[in-house]
């Protein structure tokens, strides 16, 4: 038997590749003679360079960089020598997550560590970056990442303008004149898991805007602020780009990725699916594992279990789906490929306590889904069902189900 583990992460619980090891280590629990290939998966969002480097045996390379508020620190960005392919979390150096919420403030912050990473995956000879859009904390429709890769954002008097949104304020010219070269030898691929327009009702400032900072009265001025970006920026390349699918995400990012190199954004489990060669990986597998964090009828709108799903039932592979919570709506993933969602929580408990024991449930929940699958196929074959004296004492400690480094 042949079973694809191919998680994605369970937010605040276990990274992808931890997820596809503790599947592994449920599988083999029951029956070490199973063979477990692990695809680590993701949907355009954090956890996409740490899925994409374990899939492709990639490897990490640390950037000094800077946050969104300008501090020094450093980022990490995947990189696949064999492909020349890198890896580029927008999260990374101008995430939410490195700004505290006292501090969050939308017209000063700046996607200039974007900029150095994408730099840095140059300098390494990257001919392909992939992107991930989720989890910034920016509003600058990309302006210091370009800025960063030798754009000129400029004022009236050919001044240039501040950094963030507070600079697109009075911004009236674009220079590319000294953009860096390299850029036209790359192909970028940008991975989001949203649709949203740069402007508008739906678009970045009124959507985003406040988690990052911003007021009810910061909206509309902010959203102002994008629209004189897309005049400029639209005139000067003779490309539209404010009502593409995706441009409002990252803050704008989206948008800037369109114009300058030319990018549409993708599907992030798409664009993951393809990059790790999912569908390649799934052909003469019995069963895929998959599963993420939450479980519920939005699974079905782009969530990488959904993805996964999908490509299994394209070659008639049946989908097993584990969440750490499975919510109302869940029953209508059964019947596409899916044959069970299975919640790996035994009992009820607090969510600290949920999160931190995640790989020991998840294993555990693998190992009885494993027991009757090989129950079913015995019992089909008219032979003795298996006895569980063959697995490992369901008490092992949690130091035992710890994360390990996995073979993908």
């Amino acid at each position: 038997m042949r079973i694809v583990c191919a998680p994605d992460s369970f937010k605040e619980s276990m990274t992808a590749v931890e997820a596809a090891a503790a599947m592994r280590r449920g599988v083999h629990r029951v029956d070490p003679t199973i063979t477990c290939e692990l695809v680590p998966m993701a949907d355009g969002g954090e956890g996409t360079a740490e899925a994409l480097v374990a899939a492709l045996d990639g490897e990490w390379v640390e950037v000094a960089v800077h946050d969104a508020l300008g501090r020094p620190c450093t980022a990490r960005l995947g990189y696949v020598p064999r492909t020349r392919l890198a890896v580029v979390e927008v999260a990374e150096a101008v995430g939410l997550a490195r700004i505290d919420p006292a501090e969050r403030d939308p017209w000063a912050a700046d996607s200039r560590g974007v900029g150095e990473l994408i730099r840095a995956a140059l300098d390494r000879g990257a001919t392909q970056v992939v992107v991930g859009l989720g989890g910034s904390a920016v509003n600058d429709a990309g302006t210091g990442m370009l800025v960063e890769l030798g754009a000129r954002f400029l004022d009236a008097q050919g001044r240039p303008v501040l950094a963030g949104a507070r600079g697109l304020t009075s911004l009236a010219a674009l220079d590319l004149g000294e953009l860096d070269p390299r850029l036209a030898g790359v192909r970028f691929r940008i991975a989001s898991d949203v649709t949203n327009p740069l402007l508008g009702e739906q678009g970045a400032s009124a959507v985003y805007g406040p988690q990052k900072g911003a007021t009810a009265e910061d909206v509309p001025a902010l959203d102002a602020a994008l629209a004189r970006w897309a005049d400029v920026v639209e005139s000067a390349l003779g490309r539209e780009v404010r009502e593409i699918p995706g441009a409002g995400a990252a803050g704008g990012l989206g948008a800037a990725f369109v114009a300058v190199t030319g990018a549409t954004p993708e599907s992030g489990v798409a664009l993951v699916r393809d990059a790790v060669g999912l569908s390649g990986r799934i052909t003469g597998a019995d069963w895929v594992f998959t599963g993420e964090g939450g479980i519920d009828g939005q699974t079905a709108s782009g969530k990488a279990p959904w993805g996964v799903a999908q490509a299994a039932r394209a070659q008639s592979v049946p989908t097993v789906l584990f969440g750490g919570r499975v919510a109302e709506g869940a029953e209508a993933l059964l019947g596409a490929g899916v044959v069970a969602v299975v919640p790996i929580l035994r009992q009820v408990t607090d969510l600290p306590t949920a999160l931190a024991d995640g790989p020991v449930n998840l294993e555990r929940a693998v190992a009885t889904v494993t027991r009757l699958l090989l129950a079913g196929a015995a019992a089909g074959r008219g032979r003795p069902v298996p006895q569980p004296s063959a697995e490992r004492s369901a008490t092992h400690s949690r130091a035992d189900s710890a994360p390990r480094t996995t073979e993908t």
